[in-house]
């Protein structure tokens, strides 16, 4: 009877042991699958955030409104700038502070979108002002015309200081 006992319990263990390693597996593989999901799910989400990204700027700027303005610097230019303050219509429409990594950027031919907004059709006058760390500032001055359609005006910096700066405007 021991012997028949034993036998039984052995089997009931070995049965107990076989189950917990198929639970360990079915639960493996249903973390597997439920991690699938979850980054599926993710890259679904950043789809939809992207989207409604584009349709705000749309609704926000419609192209036949829309006016960007964009900063370059002059190649191999030592330009030191700190901050620019632009206006549009003798409306200030941004303040940028500058970073170095912005700087640098710049210098190494990066181009920087400093403003996005809205206009009506017609003339306009676009005042933007260059400031270096000594406080010491220099004003320019460019007219445009806003037809239907967006709107590229890119600014093209350069000169080793600010008196003695120079800016290029190109309407798109």
């Amino acid at each position: 009877m021991r012997n028949v006992l034993a036998a039984v319990l052995l089997g009931v263990l070995g049965f107990s042991a076989m189950s917990s390693a198929h639970a360990e597996e079915v639960s493996r593989e249903q973390i597997k699958g439920l991690d699938e999901q979850v980054q599926d799910i993710k890259a679904d989400v950043l789809a939809i955030s992207s989207e409604l990204q584009q349709l705000e700027e749309k609704l926000i700027y419609p192209s036949n409104t829309q006016l960007s303005l964009f900063v370059s610097f002059t190649p191999d230019d030592e330009f030191r700038l700190d901050a620019m303050d632009i206006a549009v219509d003798g409306k200030v429409v941004t303040h940028h502070l500058y970073t170095h990594k912005e700087i640098e950027a710049l210098r190494d031919g990066g181009v920087q979108r400093i403003y996005t907004g809205n206009v009506r059709s017609g003339e306009h006058t676009l005042e933007i002002t260059l400031i270096d760390k000594a406080g010491s500032s220099k004003k320019y001055s460019h007219t445009f015309t806003k037809d239907v359609g967006p709107r590229l005006v890119e600014m093209t910096l350069s000169g080793p200081t600010i008196a003695g700066s120079r800016v290029q405007f190109k309407d798109r």
